[in-house]
């Protein structure tokens, strides 16, 4: 049996690789600095049930009978199963280049890009595939709803002998390049990551390397603007009736919301307008590849959604609702907050930025966006940056102050946790939707449930 290792294990981008490659018939072991600090127990525990190995990251899992080390975006070479791997010359590489070979066996791939839905139109396809008798495979970067009674992380679907793989394609290190779908689909394209040049650089050689149908949004002016020289293109869109794909009549109702597609009236039980185009795009896609639309849009009215993509965390004794979301640039901040301003009650909006370079690559369009989306009584809070260090001169106070210069001054910064809890603690009232945001920091979905248990 072929050994294999990966290096960050817990991560939502290796996490489904590991599980298939498992499914698959490899031995697999992985190592997370998260795992030996006590910290991600419950994923330590989902992996070991479905048979990952757990070693630690100290290089000392890394023996010569590995065949290929695996690591996620953020490991270095000073890390120890690396500095291991090249002492035996174990081949290393990306977790995209395995995500890429295992796209590539799959007659239809489906590819979905763009700065932000892409892992809940991912999900969606999936499921949508799943439950009309497709059998596909999955690949996320996020916690299927649906699928959460299964053993293991519910990040991933996988079948033997599949015509069909679904991935969440990701731009922020340009590994979107990398495929070559069948289906390719751009929901958007907003300042995050990197430079907007880049960004529609990666876009544009995405797109290039399609071969069926490049999937796009006519709502967003960047992404709108992008063609494929080897595909078809299908227009999805809320606002243009002239979209191959429109939905209209998008209506709020409880826990959900409620679209009109030719005719038929459809709806999620996931709130928020963005989330009708997120299910544009899923039907679109699912219609290129021969599915009938009305199927599809029929199969999304049981779609759960994803955990953390505004995840409805539950509702306390006096009314007040708490939400957690990977929201973590301006763009999906504000389209956070508005979907729960599609609802009646005051908004209680924390966020705390995973980098510094995302506050610095973003701070120009981060204080108009979250004043925008805000009214007058709704609070800000921000914390400290997640992964500041001594040497970094921006702070998420900062992003604070820009937004009282813009004229709202209910916005409070705060170091630390514990103060910040006791602060909401403190303020909220009967009615409130508290939203808790950010990327890379776990906690925060343990912090969501903490103050509704508090509240």
């Amino acid at each position: 049996m072929t050994k294999i290792a990966f290096c960050g294990a817990s991560g939502n981008g290796i996490s489904p690789l590991e599980q298939i490659m498992i499914k698959k018939g490899f031995e697999v072991y992985g190592s997370d600095l998260s795992f030996d600090e006590g910290r991600d127990q419950d994923r330590k525990q989902a992996l070991q049930e479905v048979g990952l190995h757990i070693i630690r990251q100290d290089g000392s899992g890394i023996t010569p009978e590995i065949a290929t080390l695996y690591v996620s975006s953020i490991i270095n070479e000073s890390n120890p199963d690396v500095i291991n791997a090249r002492k035996y010359g174990i081949p290393i590489k990306k977790r995209s280049d395995l995500l890429c070979e295992l796209f590539s066996q799959y007659q239809k791939g489906i590819a979905v890009g763009g700065t932000a839905g892409k892992t809940t139109t991912t999900a969606m396809i999936g499921y949508i595939l799943d439950q009309l008798g497709h059998k596909p495979c999955m690949i996320n970067g996020g916690m299927l709803c649906n699928y959460q009674d299964r053993p293991g992380m519910p990040n991933y679907l996988y079948y033997e002998d599949s015509k069909y793989c679904v991935i969440e394609a990701d731009e922020s290190d340009g590994s979107i390049q990398k495929y070559r779908p069948y289906i390719g689909i751009i929901n958007n394209i907003s300042h995050d990551h990197t430079s907007m040049e880049k960004l529609i650089e990666y876009f544009s050689n995405f797109a290039n390397h399609i071969s069926h149908a490049l999937i796009i949004n006519k709502d967003c002016p960047i992404a709108s603007k992008i063609t494929s020289a080897s595909a078809k293109t299908i227009s999805f869109s809320t606002k243009d009736d002239r979209a191959d794909i429109y939905a209209s009549n998008i209506k709020a109702v409880k826990d959900g919301v409620e679209y009109t597609l030719e005719g038929k009236v459809f709806r999620l039980g996931i709130i928020g307008t963005f989330n009708v185009s997120n299910a544009l795009a899923a039907i679109a896609a699912c219609m290129a590849a021969g599915i009938d639309k009305f199927a599809a849009a029929q199969t999304l009215e049981s779609f759960c959604g994803v955990k953390v993509r505004l995840e409805k965390i539950g509702c306390s004794a006096n009314d007040i609702i708490v939400y957690n979301d990977f929201a973590h640039n301006p763009n999906k901040l504000a389209a956070s907050i508005s979907a729960l301003k599609e609802h009646p009650g005051r908004i209680i909006a924390m966020y705390q930025p995973h980098t510094p370079f995302s506050v610095i690559n973003t701070r120009p369009e981060m204080a108009p966006a979250l004043v925008s989306s805000l009214n007058r009584e709704d609070i800000l809070i921000m914390q400290e940056i997640y992964e500041l260090t001594p040497k970094d001169t921006i702070s998420s106070n900062d992003i604070i102050t820009d937004v009282k210069k813009l004229g709202h001054d209910n916005a409070v910064f705060f170091k630390t946790r514990e103060p910040l809890k006791e602060f909401i603690l403190q303020n909220a009232r009967s009615g409130d939707r508290i939203i808790i945001m950010g990327a890379h920091d776990n906690s925060l979905a343990d912090f969501s449930r903490e103050l509704l248990s508090l509240l």
